[in-house]
């Protein structure tokens, strides 16, 4: 199938603002559906911005779905559509396109690298593929998986990565692998964590260990290196209080790229350790960067609005900085808008709703509403039940979703006053980002897959 047709979308939006009986109106939907596949002159897909999620934070990178009608409350016994049991040990998020929903997987020790198709309707896994046999697996914390960074797709293609190890596209309706790589060096120091971003043919992807710390975009038809641009900061082996290291703590990041526009051109933002760089993502040429030497490790996805970039300056408590886009060179001491050190996330991302930035600590369950374009607080609660926060939040129709590492899910009102909606539990722990497509949630445990949907 090919990217839908403004033609078709205005098609179906007719016919769906109808008043039609329930059952006419389903009918003509289905004939719909069937002209879709059957029609060769039409060669357009009814599958919506809002009934796909194609890679982490989805469509846009930053934690934002236009879905409608997903579900506020969900238990073991309600709201799931189904639960499948996955394999293995990973932290990647679901990644959901047309009928399917594809993830990476792990054996515990690293020695199996695997991607996973299921059909989107019933939760059947079509394809188990194990693309990686690793002899000697680097070593990875045992509070990081090999299955960390999430999947990226598109239509007919799915773009894996686990690091150094192996990074491969695969056909998502036969399985078959297209292309890979197994020759981008990289000590990940405690296991990969950065998820890849596609920017027209370009596959953009950080590898930022002890040893190299780079971005390198490949060719996504072909797997070949377009630009590979080395790390321009000295880390001059210091640690916070100015002794020597060369501790792998201290270079190694997780961020994931993410490319926006600003006045008109494109921008290639990327988080690494005591710096936080853009880039021209055609050419892989440095636009700017702000350093941040106190702290190290980044591992959130920056989110950007308001011309400001905002992103978290280390693993171990860093800072949340909005940084105004613009700029050239080392841009620290006058692109700065504003800091903020408590409460800072270091490991989910933070989400921008309208004029409040929302942000939830990982090891409290501390929820900070900052005004974004001033980093004023406008509230400051714990979720409620709650334990520690390792996947990032999602946004949908008012509302933000909150999962943490002992099941919870909690939903609060996008709002300049607190207030939570609903509170959820489920089985396992969560340490994956949701995936929110159509009318579903599709969340993933330690152990399983769930579609919940009302």
């Amino acid at each position: 199938m090919l990217p839908r047709s403004p033609v078709k979308r205005q098609t179906y939006l007719r016919v769906s603002q109808l008043s039609l009986p329930a059952d006419l109106f389903i009918m003509l939907k289905n004939r719909l559906s069937t002209l879709r596949f059957l029609t060769p002159l039409l060669l357009v897909t009814t599958v919506w911005s809002d009934e796909n999620w194609p890679q982490f934070r989805g469509p846009a990178g930053q934690g934002h779905s236009t879905a409608t009608a997903l579900p506020l409350t969900w238990s073991e016994t309600e709201h799931v559509t189904w639960k499948t049991a996955i394999h293995g040990k990973a932290w990647s998020s679901p990644v959901v396109f047309g009928g399917q929903v594809w993830l990476t997987t792990a054996s515990e020790n690293g020695t199996e690298l695997l991607a996973i198709g299921i059909d989107r309707a019933t939760g059947k896994i079509v394809h188990d593929l194990k693309l990686f046999q690793i002899e000697k697996p680097q070593y990875a914390d045992k509070f990081n998986s090999y299955g960390s960074p999430t999947p990226i797709i598109e239509e007919g293609r799915l773009y894996v990565t686990f690091g150094s190890p192996g990074t491969a596209c695969l056909d998502t309706q036969t399985g078959r692998v297209l292309w890979e790589r197994r020759d981008l060096l990289c000590n990940h120091w405690r296991g990969a964590g950065s998820s890849p971003t596609l920017w027209k043919n370009l596959l953009i992807m950080h590898f930022d260990g002890s040893d190299y710390q780079y971005i390198i975009a490949l060719d996504k038809k072909t797997g070949k290196t377009v630009w590979k641009t080395d790390r321009s900061i000295d880390f001059q082996d210091l640690t916070p209080e100015g002794k020597p290291t060369r501790d792998g703590d201290f270079r190694k990041g997780f961020s994931s790229p993410l490319v926006i526009t600003h006045e008109g051109k494109p921008i290639l933002v990327s988080a690494a350790s005591k710096a936080t760089y853009a880039y021209e993502p055609e050419t892989g040429k440095e636009i700017w960067r702000v350093e941040e030497r106190k702290h190290h490790s980044g591992t959130v996805r920056p989110v950007v609005g308001h011309g400001l970039v905002f992103t978290a300056t280390g693993l171990a408590k860093g800072e949340l900085w909005a940084v105004k886009l613009g700029g050239t060179g080392v841009v620290t001491d006058t692109h700065v808008a504003w800091k903020v050190a408590r409460n800072v996330p270091n490991r989910p991302s933070p989400i921008l709703v309208g004029e409040l930035l929302f942000m939830v600590d990982q090891d409290s369950g501390v929820v900070t509403c900052l005004q974004a374009k001033t980093g004023q607080e406008v509230w400051r609660e714990r979720l409620p039940g709650t334990g520690n926060h390792s996947c990032s939040p999602l946004y949908a129709e008012g509302r933000i979703y909150f999962f943490s590492e002992n099941g919870f899910g909690t939903v609060i009102e996008a709002g300049p006053q607190f207030k939570v909606l609903a509170e959820n539990k489920v089985e396992a722990g969560i340490m994956a980002s949701p995936a929110a497509a159509g009318k579903a949630l599709f969340l993933r445990t330690k152990t399983h897959l769930y579609r919940i949907e009302n």
